[in-house]
């Protein structure tokens, strides 16, 4: 990797993975309190996986970064609740709620937003320096 190009893709790949992850932490978060009829069609919670992200580049170098290669769900357990006069309960009166923690969720929540933060001043002191040996020619 060469050239200050190669620290803004980077981050770039990291500041879209992370605001990603953000994205499926807010839908868990939505859904926490979504009740439904069977265990089947209860809502799991969706994490991301993520993995490095290779590209050869024109000189023999690699650009490195990350992204999310696939959304995974959790396999925690459906909560199952007893309510017979639910709408939505099943034969046996039992309602399904989905398998969102929510403490787990805040605490994917501040690491990806502290990760996105990083990048961001990453970004941000990349300019800096730059801007910096341009002002050395004057």
């Amino acid at each position: 990797m060469t050239g200050i190009t190669g620290i803004y893709r980077i981050t770039g790949t990291a500041l879209n993975a992370q605001s990603r992850a953000l994205d499926m932490i807010a839908q868990n978060m939505a859904n926490s309190q979504v009740v439904t009829g069977s265990e089947q069609t209860a809502y799991r919670a969706k994490k991301p996986i993520f993995a490095p992200l290779l590209e050869a580049g024109m000189h023999g170098d690699d650009t490195a970064g990350v992204q999310i290669i696939k959304t995974a769900q959790s396999q925690a357990q459906v909560e199952r609740q007893r309510q017979p006069e639910h709408p939505l309960a099943d034969a046996n009166g039992y309602i399904y709620l989905a398998n969102v923690n929510m403490v787990e969720e805040m605490t994917n929540m501040v690491q990806a937003s502290r990760s996105y933060q990083a990048n961001v001043e990453v970004m941000n002191t990349s300019k800096d320096l730059l801007m910096r040996t341009l002002a050395m020619g004057n």
